[in-house]
């Protein structure tokens, strides 16, 4: 089936996430592949916000997060659970904002040219199954409306999928 997402980007911020949760109920489908549902994720958020440099996925696998479906530059394949903002956030179950990530104790650079970052724990009934992260070449790139939306986004997307198979795409 052919899919497509339609947005208008002169959109405030809050609208365009309320239409990006209202298109997503027609864009995740149970009968796609996991890894096809993650990307096409990776790919709204992409393309609905200029300010996202880097957006993708790290799934936890041997308490370690490995890389998952992304855009963006070359991204490291693998974080410590604890280390840097993806590890930080992981390991302490909650979402992360850091306005400049060069200030951030750790902080793990795949990306140079990047300022600041957003990160959002995927946890189930309190089980941890990775992160979404979001790069951006801007300072304070990220605030409370990107948490908020940003976190409705993972528990909708965690709540149409079957979670248990999110370790065959590490596979």
């Amino acid at each position: 089936m052919n899919k497509q997402f339609v947005l208008n980007k002169q959109l405030k911020e809050e609208e365009i996430y309320k239409t990006i949760i209202t298109q997503l109920e027609n864009l995740i489908n149970n009968n796609d592949a996991l890894i096809s549902t993650f990307s096409n994720f990776t790919a709204i958020l992409k393309n609905a916000f200029d300010k996202i440099s880097w957006v993708g996925f790290y799934f936890l696998k041997d308490n370690k997060l490995v890389l998952g479906p992304f855009q963006g530059k070359i991204a490291c394949t693998e974080i410590e659970l604890g280390k840097g903002v993806c590890g930080s956030s992981a390991l302490k179950k909650e979402t992360i904002i850091v306005e400049d990530v060069n200030k951030f104790p750790g902080h793990i650079a795949c990306d140079g040219n990047s300022k600041s970052e957003i990160v959002i724990p995927l946890v189930k009934e309190n089980k941890l199954y990775g992160v979404l992260d979001l790069d951006s070449y801007q300072y304070s790139a990220f605030n409370d409306v990107d948490k908020k939306n940003l976190e409705a986004l993972c528990n909708f997307l965690l709540n149409k999928i079957n979670v248990d198979n999110i370790n065959k795409i590490l596979a």
